[in-house]
């Protein structure tokens, strides 16, 4: 299978851009692309989180459960998107067609790519050695990583959101990454006129 963007990781960034992306499967830019997320989590820092401050979230919530309910809410609302379990990604290589996603297990041709991975080191995934630079946000005791980018574009169809993207470990902060992520390429789908996915009541 082609993908037409394929997320890499299945943390909050990489969710809520799968999420967006999927919430755009009836609009007629967006209604024959195939979109996938690899939903590798076991490193997600959600893991062993706890939010209390968070719009929406009852206090107390685990981040362990957003975790599992997000990939619930993504299969039960949009399960146009194909999310892509226990593979962790090696390699991320540039393809005539756009990338080729390489897996412990598959190899995979995505025409867009976005990294949505968390900021620890080590960082083995071929391919994106060079985009690695010290984390401008982070504590710099704790040493984290990003990706060089601009305004979470890394170069052509190569987008970048989350932590590894220069943000702040704040759960809202990464969310809002990835749904940016999501906007920007349904842009890029709907000829660059700029565009979001609202949905109403009553409609």
């Amino acid at each position: 299978m082609i993908f037409d963007c394929l997320v890499i990781g299945g943390g909050v960034a990489g969710m809520q851009c799968a999420m967006v992306l999927g919430s755009a499967h009836t609009k007629a830019y967006a209604k024959d692309k195939k979109v996938g997320i690899i939903m590798h989590q076991r490193t997600s820092h959600l893991q062993n989180a706890l939010f209390n401050n968070v719009l929406g979230l009852p206090a107390g919530t685990l981040g362990k459960d957003i975790l599992e309910q997000g990939k619930k809410q993504l299969a039960e609302q949009y399960p146009e998107v194909n999310q892509i379990e226990n593979e962790k990604v090696q390699a991320v290589l540039e393809d005539e067609q756009g990338y080729k996603v390489i897996t412990n297990k598959n190899e995979y041709l995505t025409k867009i790519a976005v990294v949505a991975l968390n900021y620890a080191k080590p960082f083995e995934i071929a391919g994106l050695e060079q985009y690695v630079e010290r984390h401008i946000r982070a504590n710099a005791m704790k040493d984290r990583i990003q990706l060089r980018n601009f305004n979470h574009l890394i170069k052509e169809g190569l987008y970048v959101c989350g932590t590894i993207a220069g943000w702040r470990s704040q759960f809202a902060i990464a969310a809002g990454s990835g749904a940016s992520v999501a906007t920007d390429i349904l842009t890029v789908w709907n000829n660059h006129e700029p565009t979001k996915v609202h949905d109403k009541v009553g409609k």
